[in-house]
């Protein structure tokens, strides 16, 4: 086997069930907007602008903890694992620390949202499910390091393992709290925030759980903060961060515009973003391989096999993008029918997805 081959099967074993994760984790956000679907175009609409304000924030976060790939990863290729624990410990240090102004920053957004002119019916939807949702950064940043930790050291099965048992949670809590059945009561977009809440939750939970039984030793190093290395966290994951973060912010601004126009537009918009931000998670996922593969090989010192693994990444994501693109061109119409039987927010979503077709590969790449 050449070495180019050797890559390939390497990089398609750890990215397979990253991307899947990915998904996965995408997954959640759908289900959450079919199920919302079923009450009204106001639900829909508030769940979109409800989520891209809060993951303008929360990612923006998450991304200053990338620089966990790079440490982790290259202290693994290296063989030090004592290293990679003391970077995990560091990593939950940065997310303990950051967690109050994640939450803070969306609890001081919802009663702005008013003076910004967004349609009243929407609004009265949108506040209660940010509230709830807001609940749920203290778990997903915190699992955010773990997962980040475990992926770096080639322990990815068991992170899908937790996202498809967490969307078997989520979906159950949307039946409950949405439609309000089993004596609850029926709390609608409010609802699908609570269910995000304690899938995340239960994620976290099981996490620790993954890394204690595969890594006992992780949990078992000095636990007193090392600035230093908190530091280099923040000069690596910070660049990212700006990137996620503008980006997220940008889709966040036109979400918050067509909040001002009808439900149903701003019900199609959402669809709209949340496929495209699905197709998104494969070369996302494959990214994450790539962060691997790559700080493995620089941490055995090999900037070939580095290269190698970079190039073989990019391969991957456009190879997986073009397909995400032509599906979108092709099956416009019956992916809206999959979020919602009402023919307007259809209407309105159908044109948005084939113009995300045209910039699947750029993205991706």
């Amino acid at each position: 086997m050449t070495r180019r081959e050797h890559e390939l099967r390497a990089m398609f074993a750890l990215a397979a069930p990253l991307v899947l994760t990915e998904l996965g984790w995408m997954a959640m956000g759908i289900v959450d907007t079919m199920f919302v679907g079923r009450v009204s175009a106001d639900a829909i609409g508030a769940v979109s602008l409800g989520t891209s304000i809060f993951y303008a924030i929360a990612i923006f976060a998450s991304g200053l903890l990338l620089g966990l790939d790079t440490l982790v990863s290259q202290s693994f290729g290296a063989g030090d694992l004592d290293n990679c624990h003391h970077s995990l410990v560091s990593g939950i240090w940065l997310a303990l620390l950051l967690i109050p102004g994640v939450m803070g920053a969306v609890w001081l957004f919802v009663p702005l949202m008013a003076r910004f002119g967004i349609n009243a019916s929407v609004l009265r939807d949108t506040a209660p499910y940010i509230r709830a949702l807001n609940w749920s950064a203290a778990p997903l940043l915190l699992f955010f390091c773990l997962r980040r930790y475990l992926q770096s050291v080639g322990i990815v099965r068991p992170i899908l393992l937790i996202l498809i048992t967490a969307n078997l949670v989520n979906a159950a809590g949307n039946w409950i709290f949405v439609f309000g059945n089993l004596g609850a009561p029926r709390m609608g977009a409010e609802g699908a925030g609570w269910s995000t809440c304690v899938s995340r939750v239960y994620m976290l939970g099981a996490m620790v759980f993954i890394v204690w039984l595969r890594d006992p030793k992780a949990f078992l190093v000095s636990w007193r903060p090392d600035w230093r290395r908190i530091g280099r966290l923040l000069k690596l994951g910070l660049p990212a961060a700006g990137q996620i973060g503008l980006e997220m912010s940008v889709f966040a601004t036109v979400t918050v515009l067509i909040g001002k126009l009808n439900s149903d537009i701003l019900a199609g918009h959402q669809i709209a973003l949340t496929v495209a931000s699905t197709t998104f998670m494969m070369p996302l996922g494959i990214s994450s391989a790539a962060a691997v593969r790559v700080g493995h090989a620089i941490g055995r010192r090999d900037p070939e096999g580095a290269s190698r693994s970079g190039w073989t990444a990019l391969a991957f994501g456009a190879s997986a993008m073009s397909l995400a693109a032509l599906v979108l061109l092709s099956f416009s119409h019956a992916i809206a029918r999959l979020f919602t039987p009402q023919a307007a927010i259809i209407a309105a979503a159908v044109p948005l997805l084939r113009v995300a077709a045209f910039f699947q590969l750029f993205d991706g790449l």
